[in-house]
Formats: structure tokens, sequence, C-alpha cells
């Protein structure tokens, strides 16, 4: 069975972006662009949120840049490679090559995803992640911190919801970026 990954990059005290919707300080170096992209390359389908998605479809047109770094252009290559489904009840359509587009997020049909894939799936966007951990489908968290504390904004990890992780490894990179791979228990 496939495993469904939730991972993120976030800042030391636990948000993806600041109060005012930036997150400019996450953007990864060589290295960990690197490692993202093993890490994504077992991935077959993205879920995403609205908003995830639309930040995330620049990477259509970026993958034709030759003047991006390599990791850039692989990433690109990755993501344009994979299924992507967006959960939104408000975009009238996508933009993207192999996306479609669902109204709902349902947890009962998204493990049958899981059970019928040969390939591992990645939840992204904290809110649409927080359905899913609540549910109990996530299987793996993928945790960038970046060296940086941004004081307030979108949290990484579901608000309101206690979760228990057995950490299964970390590393830490040259610029100061800890991953930390952990396995929700339950």
């Amino acid at each position: 069975m496939a495993k469904l990954i939730y991972s993120a990059l976030a800042s030391v005290d636990g948000y993806i972006e600041s109060d005012d919707g930036k997150f400019d300080w996450a953007q990864p170096d060589t290295e960990v662009h690197e490692f993202i992209n093993e890490l994504l390359r077992p991935v077959g389908t993205h879920l995403y949120g609205r908003r995830m998605y639309e930040v995330m479809s620049a990477w259509e047109a970026l993958r034709e840049r030759s003047d991006l770094p390599a990791a850039e252009r692989e990433f690109a290559a990755i993501w344009h490679d994979s299924d992507k489904i967006v959960y939104s009840r408000t975009l009238a359509q996508v933009t993207t090559e192999r996306t479609r587009l669902e109204r709902e997020f349902e947890p009962t049909a998204v493990q049958g995803m899981k059970e019928a894939a040969r390939m591992d799936l990645t939840v992204s966007g904290p809110e649409l992640a927080a359905v899913a951990f609540a549910a109990g489908i996530v299987d793996e968290v993928h945790l960038f911190l970046v060296p940086v504390s941004v004081g307030s904004g979108k949290p990484a990890l579901p608000k309101g919801l206690r979760l228990s992780l057995e950490l299964l490894d970390q590393r830490q990179f040259g610029n100061g970026t800890v991953h930390l791979h952990y396995r929700p228990t339950r």
C-alpha cells in the first residue's frame, strides 16, 4: 500500500508563512532542494488545497527554463511528471497538466487511493493536511525547519489536534535547515 506523506518547510517556530503571507525565507538552497527532489521522486500523486496549488502551479512553466539551477529544473520535471488533485470549492478550473479538480476532500476516498496506488501520495497545505491528520490517514511527516523565526502566521501542523510522532530520521544541512522525518503513532 502506498503512503500518504505530509511535508512542509517551516520556520523554527513552526509556521509555513508569516502573518502577511510571505514565505520567501523558506527558499531551499541547492543541498536542501536536491534532498527534497529525492524525497519526491517516489511520489505519484500530490493532493493540494487551492492556495497551495496556486503557489505550486508556477513549476509548470519553470520546467522549460534553462537558466534555473539544475536542482530547480529537476524539481519542476518531477512535479510536472506526477499527478495532481486539487481540492477546492471555489476554483473554477485547473491550469496544469495531469491535474484534476475535486470539490471535497474525502478521507475514505484518499484511503482508497492509497490502497490502489503503486506510488506514494503527498498532501500539501496545512489546512488540507489537518483533515488528513484528523482522519488518521497520514503515514509520514517530513518537516524542514528553516533557521528563522517569523513570530506568527500559518502553522505547519494542525492547531487544536494532538499528534504523537515517532522520529524516524533527522538531518542537518549546511545552511542550518534541519529535516525531521516522523511517523504518526496512533
